[in-house]
């Protein structure tokens, strides 16, 4: 360590950190900003759930091409968008250019329940 450094007295130094705010605030930026770029190249998983249901083993391994497998969701209801098991989003199916797409039509916040789910 060089003694340039040692002269900063210790306020000079703490002002120079950032402060509590200022790095909450930093971690809302948008990901091409400084707070989370370091992130945008990790790869997640997405899934999109239309619904479930339970069957026996006898059963799955009886299904054959054109068999109907009926789910526990209505028509009507939104898919669950999830990003590595953890619901993010809702949405409607739709199909782009001849593949199934989803449109996001509601964003989940992270409250205790969504984070258990």
């Amino acid at each position: 360590m060089d003694s340039s450094s040692q002269d900063i007295p210790v306020t000079e130094q703490a002002s120079k950190r950032p402060s509590q705010a200022a790095a909450k605030q930093g971690t809302r930026t948008a990901i091409g900003g400084s707070g989370l770029s370091f992130v945008a190249e990790v790869p997640v998983r997405l899934t999109v759930e239309l619904g479930s249901t339970q069957m026996r083993v006898r059963d799955v391994l009886a299904l054959e091409p054109g068999a109907v497998v009926e789910l526990d969701r209505d028509v009507s209801e939104p898919a669950d968008i999830r990003v590595n098991g953890r619901l993010i989003a809702r949405g409607e199916v739709t199909v782009i250019d001849e593949r199934v797409a989803v449109r996001i039509t509601e964003v989940i916040g992270t409250s205790s329940e969504t984070r258990s789910g």
